[in-house]
């Protein structure tokens, strides 16, 4: 569609540039006329005539999302006038791009920011524990892909270009394994993830790593973390300083930090949750408590100018997500809210609690009148799900910000539009994990797509829990499935090419472990020949297959530096194939008299009435605390 622009264009014209190749626009004298027209606090309209259209907007991002409404539109009709309410001041996305060990490449991070600003999302948040440059230290990020300043600064002009503030995440006191791991930092070091507070050095390595991680950046907003500091005080503070309460060693930490980023000129935010976790509150041991009393000392002892984040991934319950903001509210500090999509515990996207939490907690958001939200998206343990299979949750985000109530039908069609994804086919990525077994919208987080990938053959430490659940069937029919969505979801098909892979391995390979034991106890001769010499070599070409197609992506997404964790995990996988048909072959030879293995007697691994969720491979192919 040709279109011609008049008006104040002059702050959106390099972004209009890199969204026309995208969503298939032009700018040229001859286009269909637009009057473009930005006023303050203004809802968003867009309206277009026979003859003449018009935007009216407040904010950058506004004009890029109502161009869309404008572009998506003109589609189906040739009059129509659009009326929308913004309901944040800053409505975004939040990526770890640390602890999942995938740090994505430019390409995908402006891919992101595209998508973005024609959703109408303006601002986005790269957490970054060590996967920034810092000049002073060489091993900071040392062979972790770590962004260099040129990087950082390319991506801020990049997302300015398109209305969208970008405020660099970083730790200040918890999250340092990388770190920590290295001799060069044991003189800051209170335990293997922790800073030793109270240390000098500690400090400068702090104004450090804020100098430089805030240098290519427009904002002066800076998110340092603080977050789930488990042993705070019990490593080397404690023979140092003696007990103290958590409370007490955070105040003197966070006034220390607060000094720091008051010299930089930078507007901190922190993760609320050590506040809400220290011995002298009832909701000790739990992230957040809607009947905590928070005493006044621990109000008065937070630093004025420090902002809070409120965070919760989970829950779908409104009345506790209000409860909490009004909980934050009473500490006197700016709160900002953030959900979660989980992406970051196996192969596929949990979409059913998703939706549920994201549906709770930005209805709740908004009826409190929060201003600034948004969704975090962490890797976790190895980040094998690629990233895009997420863009669901990014327009539903940008959907709850633009109206009171979330319309779930222009939802979708504006999903179509923004990203060329159909909303039925990502909904089902949620069937990776959601299985038999498993409660409605997989609200207890199981991960069977994970463990049922790695576990060993011969020793699976879940055969038990999924006897009887006919997982291979599930697992062929959402293979299907997913190969169905192949050629309607744009430039988003690989998604669902990955996808289809990883269920094709897992028809195969879910039950293979139980299958495998049956055969040897029934004294199946046939069986286990069958399955070493058909199923076994088939599998090993199907992981093969998932393996190489997984790398190609991955390096499409990510930087390199990173694989070689999913090197060493589809490499054990494979091996452990071989190991079996190895082992089936010496049985049925005569060469061993037992398999000791499948003599062992299978156990229900203990975890809940759902499917287990396993958070770490490290707990996934052995019993053995050195599979690491």
């Amino acid at each position: 569609m040709k279109i011609h622009l008049f008006g104040d264009i002059s702050e959106v014209e390099q972004g209009l540039d890199i969204l026309a190749s995208k969503f298939n626009f032009s700018i040229a004298q001859d286009g269909f006329p637009i009057e473009v027209r930005k006023v303050l606090n203004s809802e968003i309209k867009v309206l277009k005539a026979e003859s003449k259209g018009k935007i009216i907007y407040s904010e950058n991002i506004h004009f890029f999302r109502a161009l869309g409404l404008f572009l998506e539109a003109s589609q189906e009709e040739e009059e129509f006038e659009i009326v929308e309410e913004p309901q944040f001041d800053r409505n975004g996305l939040f990526f770890d791009v640390s602890q999942g060990n995938a740090v994505m490449n430019l390409d995908s991070i402006k891919e992101i920011l595209t998508r973005m600003s024609i959703m109408g999302l303006n601002w986005f948040m790269l957490y970054m524990e060590d996967s920034y440059e810092v000049g002073s230290e060489p091993f900071f990020g040392y062979m972790r892909g770590k962004y260099s300043y040129e990087d950082l600064k390319a991506v801020d002009d990049y997302a300015f270009a398109l209305g969208i503030e970008v405020i660099p995440c970083i730790q200040t006191l918890a999250h340092m394994q990388e770190v920590m791991k290295w001799p060069r930092f044991n003189s800051v070091r209170e335990d293997e993830a922790t800073l030793l507070v109270g240390e000098p050095k500690t400090y400068e390595l702090i104004e450090n790593l804020l100098t430089d991680i805030s240098a290519p950046f427009r904002s002066k907003r800076i998110h340092i973390g603080l977050d789930e500091a488990w042993r705070l005080g019990l490593g080397e503070y404690l023979p140092r300083n003696g007990l103290k309460t958590k409370f007490e060693i955070m105040t003197e930490h966070i006034n220390h930090v607060i000094k720091i980023t008051e010299k930089l000129g930078l507007i901190p935010m922190m993760f609320s949750d050590m506040y809400f976790r220290t011995p002298e509150l009832a909701g000790y041991g739990n992230n957040y408590d809607v009947n905590v009393q928070i005493p006044e000392e621990i109000v008065q002892a937070i630093p004025k100018g420090m902002q809070m984040n409120f965070w919760e991934y989970n829950r779908e319950d409104e009345p506790f997500y209000e409860a909490i903001i009004d909980k934050h509210r009473s500490l006197g500090v700016h709160t900002v809210v953030s959900g979660g999509t989980y992406n970051c515990h196996g192969f596929g996207t949990n979409y059913g609690i998703a939706f549920r939490a994201s549906n709770a907690l930005l209805n709740a958001c908004k009826k409190k009148e929060v201003k600034e939200v948004f969704l975090t998206h962490w890797g976790d343990d190895g980040t094998e799900s690629n990233i895009f299979s997420t863009i669901l949750g990014w327009q539903l985000s940008a959907e709850h910000g633009y109206a009171r109530e979330l319309d779930e039908e222009k939802l979708k069609r504006r999903f179509k539009f923004c990203t060329g994804g159909n909303f039925d086919d990502f909904q089902s990525i949620k069937y990776l994990d959601e299985v038999p077994g498993v409660s409605k919208d997989n609200t207890n987080m199981s991960n069977p797509s994970k463990y049922l990938m790695y576990q060993n053959l011969l020793a699976g430490l879940f055969d038990k829990n999924i006897e009887g659940l006919q997982l291979n069937n599930h697992y062929e029919e959402t293979a299907a499935r997913m190969r169905e969505s192949v050629g309607r979801n744009g430039e988003f098909d690989f998604v669902f090419i990955l996808s289809e892979k990883v269920c094709s391995v897992l028809s195969v390979k879910a039950e293979l472990g139980i299958q495998i034991t049956a055969a040897y106890k029934q004294q199946d001769r046939e069986g286990l020949e069958r399955l070493s010499q058909d199923v076994l070599p088939r599998l090993k070409a199907q992981v093969e297959d998932l393996r190489v197609y997984h790398r190609e992506i991955w390096y499409k997404t990510n930087k390199p530096l990173g694989w070689e964790i999913l090197d060493l995990r589809y490499g054990a996988l494979l091996a452990n194939i071989d190991t079996s048909m190895a082992r089936i072959h010496d049985y049925l030879n005569g060469d061993i008299s037992r398999i000791e293995e499948l003599e062992e007697e299978r156990l229900i691994y203990p975890f809940s009435a759902d499917l287990p969720m396993i958070t770490s491979y490290s707990r996934i192919p052995s019993a053995s605390r050195l599979f690491q």
